[in-house]
């Protein structure tokens, strides 16, 4: 075999999403563009804010001496202070340049977090339903994957979570607003992971980390407020991302920042900037630093998305669809009208609707749709929901 015996059975499970977004190329080709609707990869179509492009103007024209050179590899000081800064007055915790990390967006932070506090064989708690990619990045350090249960509204299932941690328990995994369902977890459930983590942790005389994967958490509807963990949870670890905020996916800008109270703080962070060199990431793009360090309060308009979920739900719901409208990100996670949701997607499929199978973020029966698409995409869709229902429920 040519390539890690690991590696090939990684690649045989892999992205649902990836394997709609490929199949999309080809039904493209077959039926036409305007007879394909591509509701299955979250890949903001919203622009970036005019300020980003106010001040990528004005560092092409300073060409400051020195912009491209290598700098510390855990960033330039004044972009990881105008973080900090950002994250203290959202809230209240005294963050300074010393807690954060610039990184290659929010994967590079999540593999650099778990290289440098995972030995082989520790286990990474993740609640369901989860971006894929979690398995793999665990399978990466050499860590195990423990997934737990949730409840209809895809809130978290405390008992399944207290019968799962255990000694070997080194993170858990909080996306909110998540991927895929959109649901963001009020601040009582993450209240009640947080007592239950510190319950644990003396239990067994470790420390379990809350790791807050947040891409999504300025993506928010109905006038919702985030409700942070880190102020509930000292050991907690925030990585983020500007793809969804600031629509700049590509350029791969985010950052790990550390609850500024935390007691071994200090040596975490060490450990955390020595894993963003030798993991080969060696510093966020210097760029990228420079623009985003003066954009930490700017977000793209919401406004759209926020319009867009409306006008889904109501063409899932009248279509006959159980789904949860969700409080952020763009995705929706509605319920298969039969058990097994390939029926639904292949149906779908043959009506010009791509969605990606729940099987894919670890929930049979369900299936995911993004709505970060244009209009026309969701319109054009919407005769396709209510005909593959019709279809397979007669």
């Amino acid at each position: 075999m040519a390539i890690a015996a690991e590696i090939a059975q990684a690649m045989e499970g892999s992205s649902w999403v990836r394997k709609m977004f490929e199949l999309g190329i080809v039904l493209r080709q077959e039926r036409g563009a305007e007879n394909v609707f591509d509701l299955s990869l979250g890949n903001p179509i919203i622009e970036p804010p005019p300020q980003f492009f106010d001040a990528l103007r004005r560092f092409v024209d300073d060409r400051q001496p020195g912009a491209h050179r290598y700098m510390p590899n855990a960033g330039y000081v004044e972009t990881r202070q105008a973080v900090a800064d950002a994250l203290a007055e959202e809230t209240g915790l005294a963050y300074g340049a010393g807690h954060v990390v610039m990184t290659v967006g929010a994967a590079a932070a999540l593999n650099v977090v778990i290289h440098s506090v995972c030995n082989r064989d520790d286990e990474i708690v993740i609640l369901t339903p989860f971006f894929v990619e979690y398995l793999f990045y665990a399978q990466n350090h050499g860590a195990r994957a423990v997934l737990v249960d949730c409840d209809d509204d895809f809130m978290p299932d405390l008992d399944d979570l207290a019968a799962k941690l255990s000694p070997r328990t080194r993170l858990v995994i909080l996306n909110s607003p998540n991927n895929p369902s959109g649901a963001m977890y009020p601040g009582s459930a993450i209240e009640a992971i947080a007592r239950l983590l510190q319950r644990k942790s003396a239990e067994f005389g470790s420390e379990i980390y809350l790791v807050s994967d947040e891409p999504y958490r300025k993506i928010l509807f109905d006038e919702h407020q985030y409700p942070f963990p880190q102020l509930v949870y000292e050991r907690t670890i925030t990585v983020t991302s500007h793809a969804k905020d600031l629509a700049l996916p590509g350029e791969r800008i985010g950052y790990i920042a550390l609850h500024p109270d935390y007691d071994d703080g200090g040596e975490l962070m060490n450990a955390l900037i020595f894993c963003n060199r030798t993991l080969g990431f060696v510093n966020a793009p210097a760029l990228m630093q420079h623009l985003v360090s003066g954009l930490q309060t700017v977000t793209i308009d919401t406004s759209d998305y926020q319009q867009k979920r409306d006008y889904l739900y109501g063409v899932l719901r009248s279509a006959g669809y159980d789904v949860r409208k969700p409080e952020g990100a763009f995705y929706m996670f509605p319920k298969s009208p039969v058990a097994d949701e390939m029926q639904l997607v292949e149906a779908l499929q043959r009506h010009g609707v791509l969605v990606v199978p729940g099987r894919g973020f670890g929930i049979s029966g369900y299936f995911r749709v993004s709505y970060c698409v244009e209009q026309r995409d969701l319109e054009g869709a919407a005769p396709g929901f209510a005909a593959a229902m019709s279809e397979l429920t007669g």
